[in-house]
């Protein structure tokens, strides 16, 4: 296959891939990871990624996956340092957390950015259910929450 074939190949995986479901969030299910820019623990260190912290896993590679962060970093994880919990995290400024899937339903808590949510499941079109850590259960807006 030419190369031609092939980069427009890799172009419509990446293109069709959110709709097609594969992409798989996972979140960090230890207290505190290392992120490498290579899958190796001689690999230089990136940063700490703290609990629940939801992460795209993007390639699997003997015990690592890289992964991608809410704000589109891509590094190296160890696998066993992710687990198969989904949570989403508050990507604007102030997010309601409603008490129902509409605009005009009352405001349970107030959510700031970078707050981890337990994602519950998917609402009417373009909300979430979700729960915040001190037990309020309730709907955000899609587009306020990254992890989806």
């Amino acid at each position: 296959m030419s190369t031609l074939r092939l980069r427009a190949l890799a172009l419509s995986l990446c293109f069709f891939a959110p709709w097609a479901g594969a992409v798989d969030y996972r979140s960090v299910g230890v207290p505190a990871a290392i992120l490498y820019d290579a899958p190796s623990l001689q690999a230089k260190k990136l940063y700490l990624i703290k609990a629940q912290t939801p992460v795209e896993a993007v390639v699997k590679l003997d015990g690592w996956i890289k992964v991608r962060d809410a704000e589109g970093t891509l590094a190296w994880i160890e696998a066993g340092q992710l687990a198969p919990r989904r949570t989403v995290i508050v990507t604007a400024a102030q997010t309601p957390l409603r008490s129902e899937a509409r605009e005009e339903a009352p405001v349970l808590i107030e959510c700031g950015k970078w707050v981890v949510l337990d994602f519950v499941a998917a609402a009417a079109p373009g909300w979430v259910q979700v729960k915040h850590r001190d037990g309020a259960t309730g709907f955000v807006r899609a587009h306020q929450i990254w992890g989806l």
